[in-house]
């Protein structure tokens, strides 16, 4: 086995025929083509997109993940912040490759293409080099905001140029002394004799707050206008450019906002996540006074899918460089006789517990991948059908599924690149061999945009019991109906019945705390987070029945038949191993919260 040279890195393949599968064979994407955009991302277009997307990140993005992570972002005296070296050339590639407004209205200068592109293209560049890709992401937040609360003026003066790459922008929520609970934000908006608001006050933890990648950046920052009630009724939202706008559009003189500091922080080295301060920063109003909140809600659902795709993308590209390791890493002997006689001792592959520790990866990522598109399709109906009926559903699943996408692919997407670590032995200890960088980097998705546990009570408090549980007997509704469907299928029994299990466990988990929980809420508390795992169980277990289908399918008509039979044994390890954990979860969140919550705060 060769040691890892000075010149060689973490490689990085995105996985576009994995996401050509599912969006054309599982997902069906030209069922939609009646839907605005879709019909413009034609099969060929799709492909030659994705191919595209594929290469940026890998032959541009990749390449400077490992040395971003080492070089990290500099402050400088004057407030300035610079980038590792090759951010601005790989930024500047992909704000010219357009792809900053894949999925953005054309009148704004984007393209108006499906947001289920969208995402898988963010999954392929945050796969690459996640810290560079926080860059535009964070402006994507930012732009849906605006779309949706924005006013005409605001949209012309800022989307376009976001669009174009020219400008970012970020989100401003979190303060020293608050950050889930944004009520007790402190900074303030004084009322200008123009019209626009005098912002000051600290933000803490702003991703790409300051840098050298755009001539722009657009905070969009929550404050309490002056006299505003307590608590979250009285947030607003406004916007606040880096340097003021002038009438023709152009960058006028600076605005009072600067960098304080950079976090030193455990990865993303290469993102700068500044402390902001705002010394009377001119900004305008975002939408209506006091209301705040509903616009900042906009783009904290938009970021937690996209931070849903970070946890996923650390997966793969760990689970990728895991794979080519074990393939060539040469330690004892198979358990049932020799594999390479010729060599001194069996790749570790041959091993059963390296294989039962790639496969678990393998059989996540692949289910995975499809319920994240699968979400962001809802999104795509939830906001351009015609049909209201249809829309209802979608925005229901997506509502429902949202704090799944992001707390359960952000959990196991940590958890899945400290497992490829550890297929390196001592070598995944070492930072030049990459395996690390993935583990601290895929550590921040479990925290951003709503720690996980706050995922887990979103989804137990707000969106299991809203407009009467209708979003989960939508979702049960269509996993049962996928069962009834192809349950005489031989070919998938063993698919529908494992599911059904695990169907059987939720519904069992659901009907518990609707008897339990509303009287003692500390049993809601105590089995969240048991909840939105078993729940994530069952909806990735759902992905794999229906790619099950499509494989068994797509081979039966002589398609790939290799390809195929490896996603259905994929698959099949997915229904055996992992989707049997649903009784587990069950087991806890049926043991309520005596013991949990037994224990005085001084006993600890």
């Amino acid at each position: 086995m060769r040691a890892r040279g000075e010149n060689e890195m973490p490689s990085y393949r995105a996985p576009v025929e994995d996401v050509l599968f599912l969006l054309n064979d599982v997902l069906a994407i030209r069922r939609y083509d009646n839907l605005p955009g879709f019909s413009d991302a034609s099969e060929d277009v799709l492909e030659a997109l994705l191919n595209e997307g594929g290469k940026l990140a890998g032959s541009v993005f990749a390449p400077v993940n490992l040395e971003g992570d080492q070089e990290g972002c500099q402050r400088h005296p004057d407030g300035s912040v610079t980038t590792p070296e090759g951010y601005k050339a790989a930024y500047k590639a992909y704000a010219e490759g357009g792809w900053a407004g894949l999925s953005v209205p054309e009148e704004y200068g984007g393209q108006g293409l499906p947001h289920v592109l969208n995402t898988a293209i963010s999954e392929f560049a945050s796969g690459a080099n996640l810290a560079l890709t926080m860059y535009p992401g964070l402006t994507q937040g930012a732009i849906a905001a605006l779309l949706v609360h924005g006013s005409d003026q605001q949209k012309q003066t800022y989307i376009p140029k976001m669009v174009e790459g020219a400008w970012t922008g970020t989100m401003n929520l979190t303060e020293p002394h608050c950050g889930t609970d944004l009520g007790m934000l402190k900074t303030k908006a004084v009322p200008n004799a123009d019209g626009s608001y005098a912002l000051t006050g600290t933000k803490i933890f702003i991703s790409a707050g300051e840098h050298d990648l755009a001539s722009n950046i657009v905070h969009l920052v929550i404050a309490r206008i002056e006299g505003a009630p307590a608590g979250t009724k009285g947030i607003s939202l406004f916007v606040v450019p880096k340097f003021l706008v002038n009438e023709d559009g152009s960058v006028g003189e600076r605005n009072g906002v600067s960098c304080g500091s950079i976090e030193h922080k455990m990865g993303i080295h290469g993102n700068a996540t500044c402390v902001m301060n705002y010394d009377g920063a001119r900004g305008w109003l975002v939408g209506a006074e006091n209301k705040g909140l509903a616009a900042m809600f906009v783009m904290m659902n938009e970021a937690r899918l996209a931070v849903g795709v970070q946890g996923l993308a650390q997966s793969e590209a760990a689970y990728q460089n895991a794979v080519a390791y074990a393939r060539e890493r040469l330690q004892g002997r198979s358990l049932t006789g020799a594999k390479s006689p010729d060599k001194p001792a069996d790749p570790i592959i041959v091993h059963p517990d390296v294989r039962r520790t790639l496969m678990q990866i393998r059989a996540f990522n692949e289910g995975a991948r499809a319920l994240m598109l699968w979400t962001a399709l809802q999104s795509d109906i939830a906001h351009r059908s015609g049909d209201e009926k249809e829309r209802r559903t979608a925005d229901d699943l997506l509502g429902l599924l949202t704090p799944v996408v992001k707390g359960v692919l952000t959990d196991k997407g940590f958890a899945n690149a400290v497992e490829a670590q550890q297929m390196f032995g001592g070598h995944g200890y070492i930072e030049e061999w990459g395996m690390s960088q993935f583990v601290r980097d895929a550590r921040i998705a479990m925290i951003y945009e709503g720690a996980n546990g706050i995922q887990a009570m979103d989804l137990i408090g707000r969106k299991l019991p809203k407009d009467g549980g209708r979003a989960m007997m939508t979702f049960l509704g269509e996993v049962q109906g996928f069962i009834k469907d192809h349950d005489e299928d031989a070919a998938l029994k063993s698919f529908t019945g494992p599911l059904q299990a695990g169907v059987n466990d939720l519904q069992a988990a659901t009907m518990w705390l609707m008897q339990n929980a509303m009287a003692k809420p500390d049993h809601a508390g105590a089995g969240a987070t048991d909840y939105m795992h078993l729940l994530g169980l069952v909806a990735i277990g759902y992905m794999w029945g229906r790619i099950a289908k499509a494989a068994a399918t797509k081979a039966a008509e002589g398609g790939d038949a290799a390809r195929m039979e490896a996603r259905l044994a994929t698959g099949r390890f997915y229904m055996e191993r992992m989707l049997p954990e649903t009784a587990l979860r069950l087991i806890r969140i049926k043991a309520g919260s005596e013991t949990t919550m037994a224990l005085a705060a001084e006993a600890f």
